[in-house]
């Protein structure tokens, strides 16, 4: 196939802010709200599903289940993030989140501990295949200058869905309005609902230019890019500059890129990207998987918080989370990459100790506990939010999606799917001390990750894609 020189990232990136650019924001990033809804509503329950009259899971079952929950993401992102890769971004998002929404629908309609753990796979099949289409497609398609901070915030929006679903609760596990077996089964069947809601969204979002050219799609790569700056000018009023020649790249197209060309890229080289991303990845899925999906069973087991009463604690430390990600994004776009995600991983990581002690040594009640939950993740959430941004724009755009999928898969593998299952475990244990070693585990991987990014972190702010790492299928002029 006969190689072409393209201006097509740069016209990307010198595109005004517009309509068109919050509709991508809206309809993609939507959907980790849905994902903070269900996943919160999951950890919520935790204590309903443990009563007699519903399902009768124990702790240790309760962790079980968010295991497979990953497991399943972990299988969905591998598997997606290569035909994501190989097909383009646009058709699965409509795959992925058809099989979250089917997994979603199961699960209200779960009767056992195995139908519930096979339905929270299938969900999580869905997630983890969201991850990869949705980070790549957001990269390519935003301005350079602000790539950092609305990928932030898209990653971030996912605690303004926990934020819902932890309020949520106070009504669907309340018994004096639901049943206990009926209320937390309606509130799966709403999140169904409303993901088709954001199917109806994503009609209206183009694929990817960036793909389009490396596959040999010049035409209608050219097609696209045509409508969005037609688009783009039509609602900010503004001409549109031409971009200068040098900015052209030239591109040697080919349909889809061997299995083997792309692993060479990852881990030859880029070996050194990999370990970040890898580090960045396992660290927060452990410090994250570790703490939310078991939050319900410390204020249940701990401090005697009522079910019903479990989402008013978890909906300060939601918007702690989602204010962290809101409040410091534009920092990673100005003050950089490096500073910003190793000093959220350190000041993170030292909160957490703390707080791990004083929880241990019973100095706290469940409100103070809450409280420094909400401030220590408030960092921690920008932390974990930058690990995505990280693994989506260091990599080529062929491996993107691709190496969002195995930095996820690998790092919630090492990181996240024993966490829940580990802290149920120690949760069992009735003992506060056996907990704080646990989060003292966490604490140490989060300093770990900051040293990993001050010494080979990716100064990668304000930079289009294709400086941070040219393509494979492209070579500058």
């Amino acid at each position: 196939m006969s190689e072409f020189k393209t201006d097509i990232p740069a016209r990307m990136d010198r595109l005004p802010w517009s309509r068109f650019h919050w509709t991508i924001l809206i309809a993609l990033g939507v959907t980790w709200i849905l994902d903070g809804l269900e996943v919160t509503l999951k950890g919520a329950v935790s204590s309903v599903l443990q009563d007699p009259q519903s399902l009768g899971f124990t702790s240790t079952q309760i962790g079980m289940i968010a295991s497979f929950y990953l497991a399943g993401a972990v299988t969905g992102s591998l598997v997606f993030g290569y035909l994501t890769d190989r097909y383009g971004r646009r058709v699965f998002f409509f795959v992925t989140l058809g099989v979250y929404l089917i997994g979603a629908v199961l699960t209200a309609f779960s009767w056992s501990l195995w139908s519930f753990i096979l339905f929270r796979f299938i969900t999580g099949l869905g997630i983890g295949g969201e991850y990869a289409a949705i980070n790549s497609t957001i990269d390519e398609m935003m301005p350079a200058r602000v790539r950092g901070q609305v990928a932030l915030v898209v990653n971030g929006s996912y605690w303004l869905g926990a934020a819902l679903g932890a309020l949520s609760t106070v009504v669907l596990l309340d018994p004096d309005v639901f049943a206990v077996d009926f209320g937390w089964r309606l509130g799966f069947g709403i999140g169904a609902v409303l993901g088709l809601f954001i199917l109806f969204m994503r009609r209206h979002i183009p694929e990817s230019p960036r793909w389009l050219i490396t596959h040999d799609r010049r035409d209608d790569a050219e097609a696209d890019i045509e409508r969005i700056e037609a688009r783009v000018a039509r609602e900010t009023g503004e001409t549109l500059e031409d971009v200068p020649p040098e900015r052209r790249i030239t591109i040697h197209p080919k349909p889809h890129f061997g299995f083997g060309m792309i692993l060479k890229s990852m881990f030859g080289v880029h070996l050194k990207r990999s370990v970040l991303a890898l580090v960045l990845m396992a660290s927060q899925a452990f410090l994250y998987n570790a703490i939310f999906f078991t939050y319900a069973l410390i204020l249940s087991n701990f401090y005697d918080v009522p079910s019903s009463d479990v989402g008013l604690y978890l909906v300060p430390f939601a918007i702690g989370n989602f204010l962290g990600v809101l409040l410091l994004g534009r920092l990673f776009d100005t003050l950089g990459r490096r500073f910003m995600i190793s000093a959220t991983y350190i000041v993170s990581g030292l909160l957490l100790g703390a707080t791990g002690y004083m929880f241990a040594q019973g100095l706290l009640s469940a409100v103070t506990l809450t409280a420094l939950w909400s401030v220590i993740f408030f960092f921690a959430s920008a932390a974990a939010s930058s690990a995505y941004l990280t693994v989506s724009e260091v990599f080529p755009l062929e491996t993107r999606a691709l190496a969002i999928a195995v930095f996820y898969s690998v790092g919630t593998a090492a990181g996240g799917i024993a966490a829940p299952s580990l802290f149920g475990a120690l949760i069992d244990t009735g003992s506060p001390w056996t907990v704080f070693y646990g989060y003292l585990a966490a604490s140490a991987l989060m300093l770990g990750a900051a040293g990993v990014e001050i010494v080979i972190g990716v100064d990668a702010e304000r930079q289009s894609l294709e400086d941070v790492a040219a393509p494979l299928s492209a070579s500058a002029e």
